[in-house]
């Protein structure tokens, strides 16, 4: 008979039978008592009372036996800690049995008893374990160190375990080293802080070794481990690959990916010219497709991972098409996936595949999944510009099937393409017009309403297929009224005469009758816009639409990197990082993948460029990836920054004058300005808003205090802006600046310019920690919402009060910015003249001392080529940019200026110019001392050298630091 007759029995007053059997001196009824116990236990009863009786047969020989009064223990020793005391003798008893089995269990049921009181008396035979000559109570004893650090971890580090634990690493026996890695893995994640896995190329071949012969389960551990390390150049990065590679072949999924893992980050260290790399991505594409062909559950996980692996590197999978291919009997989350992937690997050369694949979902009878494949053949149309006309051609085929759901979604991807591929194919136009009864979800109709309003001149009845809209204005959807709002004001626009009541009637609707915030907005920028400047109106509402991406669900690159890092956990199906769905996380640096070498690929993980190396674009790169330092980007703290002095701000009058006071009359009546026919029948709504009186100097520069001439000082050279966050990379968001210094205070003047088609706002910036302690000295004000194709200039002022760490190269500064739409990430460098101090001005015996007692070696040289200026006209312009000169003299027919420069960290250059009479040719000898009264050593800091050479450039040449020579090796 089983053990489920124990499950069976409902009698009353059983605790009492219990109690005497569990004391009766026949072993197999003791053993029947506690198996009973151990029953009522797993099923919710309460059998705490008998805890005594239970913790009295632990002192047997039988091992079934004692495995039960262990679990007994473990369940009930937190409710009563002072019985559980009582086990203690027996556990450190069994810790010294002849038995391994009974050793092993004894420390790991101490180690699963979460008492503070048993704790201290663990340490002893815990020692004993993980010194024991059994292999099998070793790699338990090692687990259960991770399980008393996480009830004392002071007392763990006292009693020297975590070294104990290092020593397994080394161990003979497979298992037990791939238990202590577990260990330690679990102890490091909880205290990121410390370096217990301190892994050195020594301890990374052990192991390799090791790898081979453990468990599943010992591999998956071995191979995380092996995903934290740091390969010190790529000859070691391929090694590991190379002893990784055979994991790849093995039956369990998880070992797969997390070889997968592996292999991914350290491909980042190979370059792409080595045969190996071709070679190990032929590898990588096997293994990945045999997971498909597991069970639906795994196929998911896989598919999710494989998402995030064809978006970081798609040649692996670029020749598998076919395996994601959806099976009739796949699950629709299957399905879907698959779908997914299906886009991302689509090419020119697998298009015709993938378009009759599409076209056969679209037929199918899932409303999801059809739904899902007649927009992938949209989005097909948009990456493969070449299959653009066959994938229009096969929406036109699916709506012609009259299927309501197909046809709603064929034109919602068709407003797509017409935006992709302007003036194209517009001629299917008429079709989809046929079509318009049997729109009634509002992305379908929204769509419609578009294309109507934007070739309302190409259709002869657009104004009657816009009003038949506007009949139930208030029935629709928000997103419905906005779109055909804008779409009437474009039809007016277009053909004036034509529709005066129509667009006075969308007018009225939108601002009068509508509680809608952002549609009465809307209603009311178009009717102060038609009403005051027609010509404004026409350039704003007709304006050159910019062209949508090819992807634009693709993962954010820093995000992806972090994901690919997390390949084989949840992280990698959420598509989330940890910290987004694990408590406690937030501390924890986020992981990223090592920078490429020995590559070309700078489009994938572009770095900062090192000092003497050549600029390969005029302006600044995304936010490089150096490591721990994105970990302070990413907690963007959007409290306000280090005080300073506010913005100033002035106050708009109000003035209440009616928008058609001489508004859309006059438009219609006597100005021709903007080609608008003249016709004085326009009856005007009464009730109109506020108008907006226009600032007194014009412009928002002016309105906020922030133009460029408030405060100014003349003569500072300021280098011209570039662009340092392009549109592409910031999701719409242009950013261009530079850095000036005016009134002995720092700016970061900068150019936002919204080339989205949404509205942007809540503004917030923050820096990374930099060399100098550049920091914002006042919030970001972004005064109003920056609408789409609108540009505003702000000065943020700086200071350098900020936190100090050295980055590479010196002047390197890692910006964020948030807006809600995202957070973007760059970095720029900034001229070092902006950080010359005012008061540089050395006295000369100071300067003679100063430039004797710095060592000859800190002495750089450097040469200023095309520079035609005298030594007056250099001398004073230097001066401008707080480069003072100390002295001069005329030595051999050579002009030789001695200059003097203090940086706001209170660092000291010394310069010494010598200009060849007739030539235009300069030499600059510089040396740099520390201020005595902040280090009480003297500072050797040559690396500065270069960058003052880059500032003497710039002031006397007027050039953009990207251009100056000081980038050449």
């Amino acid at each position: 008979m089983t053990d489920s007759k124990y499950f069976t029995t409902t009698k009353k007053g059983e605790i009492f039978e219990l109690k005497a059997e569990l004391n009766s001196d026949k072993k197999e009824k003791k053993k029947e008592a506690v198996k009973k116990v151990i029953a009522s236990m797993t099923v919710g009863k309460d059998v705490s009372a008998l805890f005594p009786d239970v913790v009295n047969c632990m002192q047997t020989d039988n091992l079934e036996l004692k495995k039960l009064v262990y679990l007994y223990l473990m369940n009930y020793a937190k409710s009563q800690p002072d019985m559980a005391i009582m086990a203690v003798n027996t556990f450190v008893k069994d810790c010294e049995d002849p038995n391994p089995l009974i050793r092993a269990l004894a420390v790991r049921t101490m180690g699963c008893i979460r008492v503070d009181k048993i704790t201290e008396y663990l340490c002893e035979p815990l020692r004993k374990c993980l010194k024991d000559e059994d292999p099998y109570v070793r790699k338990t004893a090692a687990v259960c160190v991770a399980k008393l650090h996480d009830i004392n971890a002071q007392l763990v580090e006292d009693q020297g375990f975590l070294d104990t634990l290092k020593d397994l690493i080394s161990d003979s026996n497979p298992m037990v080293v791939a238990n202590a890695v577990a260990a330690l893995s679990e102890i490091a994640e909880s205290h990121p802080s410390s370096n217990l896995l301190d892994l050195n190329p020594q301890s990374i071949n052990k192991l390799l070794t090791a790898l081979n012969e453990c468990t599943e389960w010992g591999q998956i551990f071995i191979l995380d481990c092996l995903a934290n390390y740091a390969p010190k150049d790529d000859r070691e990065a391929q090694s590991i690959c190379e002893r990784v590679t055979p994991r790849l072949s093995h039956a369990n999924s998880a070992v797969v990916l997390s070889a997968v893992k592996v292999l991914m980050k350290f491909m980042e260290l190979l370059s792409k010219d080595l045969d190996y790399y071709g070679t190990l991505l032929k590898k990588l594409a096997p293994p990945l497709v045999t997971l498909l062909s597991a069970e639906p559950e795994l196929q998911y996980v896989a598919l999710r991972n494989i998402n995030l692996i064809v978006q970081k590197r798609p040649e692996i999978l670029k020749h598998e098409m076919k395996v994601f291919f959806v099976k009739y009997n796949d699950p629709i989350y299957v399905k879907l996936e698959k779908l997914d992937i299906m886009i991302r690997l689509a090419s020119p050369a697998n298009i015709a595949q993938v378009l009759a694949e599409l076209k056969e979902y679209a037929t199918e009878v899932d409303v999801d999944f059809v739904r899902k494949a007649v927009r992938a053949i949209g989005r097909c149309a948009i990456k493969v510009e070449q299959s653009a006309e066959r994938c229009v051609s096969t929406l036109l085929d699916l709506i012609q099937t009259k299927v309501n759901y197909v046809v709603q979604e064929a034109i919602v991807v068709i407003k797509d393409i017409f935006r992709k591929y302007p003036n194209k194919y517009e001629s299917v136009i008429s079709t989809l017009c046929e079509n318009l009864d049997s729109l009634d979800e509002p992305e379908a109709r929204a769509a419609m309403i578009w294309i109507v309003g934007e070739y309302a001149e190409r259709i002869d009845n657009a104004d009657e297929l816009l009003e038949s809209f506007l009949e139930g204005f208030h029935d629709e959807s928000t997103q419905v009224q906005l779109q055909l709002l804008t779409a009437i004001v474009k039809l007016f626009l277009k053909k004036p005469t034509e529709t005066q009541e129509l667009v006075q009637q969308v007018l009225s609707l939108a601002t009068q009758d509508s509680d809608n915030p952002d549609l009465r907005d809307r209603g009311y920028i178009y009717w102060r816009l038609l009403s005051t400047d027609p010509v404004a109106a026409k350039e704003v509402v007709l304006a050159e639409k910019p062209l949508i991406s090819e992807e634009t669900d693709l993962i954010e690159p820093t995000l992806l990197e972090e994901l690919i890092c997390y390949i084989g956990t949840l992280a990698s199906v959420y598509h989330k990082p940890p910290s987004a769905f694990v408590e406690g996380s937030r501390g924890i640096v986020p992981k990223r993948l090592p920078p490429r070498t020995g590559s070309s690929e700078s489009a994938e993980s572009p770095e900062v460029v090192p000092v003497g190396a050549p600029p390969t674009e005029t302006h600044a790169s995304v936010i490089p990836s150096q490591g721990d330092l994105l970990g302070d980007l990413l907690n963007l703290d959007l409290a306000p920054p280090i005080t300073g002095p506010p913005l100033t701000t002035s106050t708009v009058p109000l003035a209440g004058v009616d928008l058609l006071s001489g508004g859309l009359d006059s438009l219609l009546g006597g100005d021709t300005s903007a080609g608008l026919p003249i016709n004085s029948g326009f009856a005007a709504p009464l009730v109109g808003p506020a108008s907006l009186a226009p600032p007194i100097s014009g412009g928002l520069g002016d309105l906020f205090d922030l133009g460029p001439g408030t405060g100014m000082v003349t003569g500072s050279f300021v280098p011209p802006k570039s662009v340092w966050l392009h549109a592409m990379k910031g999701k719409g968001l242009e950013i261009s600046g530079t850095f000036a210094r005016r009134s002995g205070s720092v700016f970061m003047d900068l150019q936002f310019t919204n080339r989205a088609l949404q509205v942007m706002s809540d503004f917030a910036i923050q820096f990374n920690r930099n060399s100098f302690g550049l920091a914002p000295a006042a919030p970001l004000q972004i005064p109003t919402p920056l609408a789409p194709n609108q540009s505003t200039d702000i000065s943020l002022p700086l200071n350098t009060i900020g936190s100090v760490m050295k980055m590479e190269p010196l002047n390197n500064l890692q910006v964020a910015v948030k807006n809600n739409i995202d957070v973007f990430y760059f970095s720029v460098v900034y001229p070092l003249h902006i950080l010359f101090a005012e008061d540089g001005k050395m006295e000369r015996q100071m300067f003679l001392a100063t430039w004797k007692e710095i060592p000859n070696e800190n002495e750089a040289q450097f040469q200023i080529r095309d520079c035609p200026l005298n030594s007056d006209a250099v001398s004073n312009k230097l001066q401008a940019s707080d480069i003072f000169t100390v002295a001069r003299r005329t030595v051999e027919g050579q002009d030789m200026l001695y200059q003097s420069i203090k940086l706001t960290n209170g660092i000291w250059v010394l310069a010494e110019l010598r200009m060849q009479s007739g030539s235009s040719n300069l030499a600059i000898w510089a040396r740099f001392v520390q201020c005595c009264h902040e280090l009480s050593i003297r500072c050797r800091a040559p690396e500065v050298s270069q960058f003052v050479f880059q500032a003497y450039e710039i002031i006397l040449k007027n050039l953009d630091l990207s251009l100056c020579s000081g980038f050449q090796p």
